[in-house]
């Protein structure tokens, strides 16, 4: 279900992808909160599911679920509270962040291997206070939101320090409990800015430039807003989370496009109703887009209520493809669209 106050926008739904899974392994998510794609393809899915359902799912477009890695806890390779996935330019390392630990853990992406882990809780360049939001650029260094010290770092893929900036505040240039970041193929750095319910671009050594958004559930307002991401025109697409919805913006912050989600069932799912009949059945007497009564007056208890609206829509990321993947964590699953 896509609005849109300008023509030159084309978003076309594609597919749904997933199915919960609320066991340690085995196809299916257990709330995705983030996702990052291969140059071959291959998604890596970043499931959060409490307490030890975390893992990363690796599936592909065509709906094949490849293999899994990582487990939750506090030991090496293994994760508590993960919140952001990216891949290195080559593919070979993944990096995330378990904001729990204050950390950043590195995995082959291949073999789904431990490789080593950096950071510690503090406030000192290095430090973290709940890592979340990580991305890479050309070169392979990473940006980091540092949630709870109000900031984004930048390092190297083996995680040695090249600068910070941002302290708490509403200013410009400043965050509050910033979450998602991405890279855009211009080289400048956008932040959701969590509770300042605005997107911030900083150039890539952290000079402000813009910023896009305020409170609100309007065209071009925020609710807690969780991802970013841009394309190669410039559009930036935000997972408007505390709204429970996408939007898209032009380069200059003009509002372009509000999709509410509209999924149909996977793979996944046709292949559970074949070996369950009797959820076939219960399904065909289900109204899955009820009227809802007036006290259902809020975004979350709307999208709750209505199987193809995003529910918890936690990242938004675009593939080499020019397909949208929103990773929809209360729903667990994965709305794919196509740009053009």
């Amino acid at each position: 279900m896509t609005t849109s106050a300008a023509k030159t926008l084309n978003i076309q739904y594609l597919k749904t992808i997933g199915i919960v899974n609320n066991a340690p392994v085995g196809r299916g998510f257990a709330n995705p909160v983030d996702l990052a794609v291969h140059p071959d393809g291959r998604v890596f899915v970043l499931n959060r599911g409490a307490p030890v359902f975390t893992r990363i799912g690796v599936i592909n477009m065509d709906e094949d679920y490849l293999y899994e890695f990582s487990s939750h806890g506090d030991n090496e390779g293994q994760l508590r509270l993960a919140a952001g996935i990216a891949l290195s330019n080559d593919g070979g390392s993944a990096f995330i962040t378990d904001e729990h630990n204050h950390r950043i853990s590195v995995f082959d992406s291949d073999s789904g291997d431990f490789i080593r882990t950096w950071g510690a809780l503090g406030s000192e360049p290095g430090d973290f206070n709940a890592p979340s939001g990580i991305a890479v650029d050309r070169d392979d260094n990473l940006y980091i939101t540092d949630q709870n010290n109000h900031r984004v770092q930048k390092v190297t893929p083996d995680g040695a320090h090249i600068l910070s900036w941002g302290s708490a505040g509403s200013g410009d240039g400043e965050l509050n409990m910033p979450w998602g970041i991405c890279v855009a193929p211009d080289g400048s750095v956008f932040v959701a800015d969590w509770r300042n319910d605005r997107i911030q671009q900083f150039s890539a050594d952290g000079e402000f430039i813009a910023k896009f958004g305020e409170s609100g559930d309007g065209d071009g307002q925020f609710s807690r807003p969780a991802g970013v991401a841009v394309d190669a025109d410039g559009n930036i697409y935000i997972a408007d989370w505390g709204n429970e919805r996408v939007q898209a913006l032009a380069a200059d912050g003009s509002h372009l496009s509000t999709m509410r989600g509209e999924a149909t069932l996977s793979r996944w799912a046709y292949d559970f109703l074949a070996a369950n009949p009797d959820e076939v059945e219960t399904r065909k007497i289900s109204d899955l887009t009820p009227a809802l009564p007036p006290h259902f007056n809020t975004p979350h208890l709307i999208s709750s209520q209505i199987e193809p609206y995003f529910w918890g829509p936690a990242s938004v990321n675009i593939d080499a493809e020019g397909r949208l993947l929103v990773t929809e964590s209360s729903r667990h699953r994965i709305q794919v669209y196509q740009l053009g």
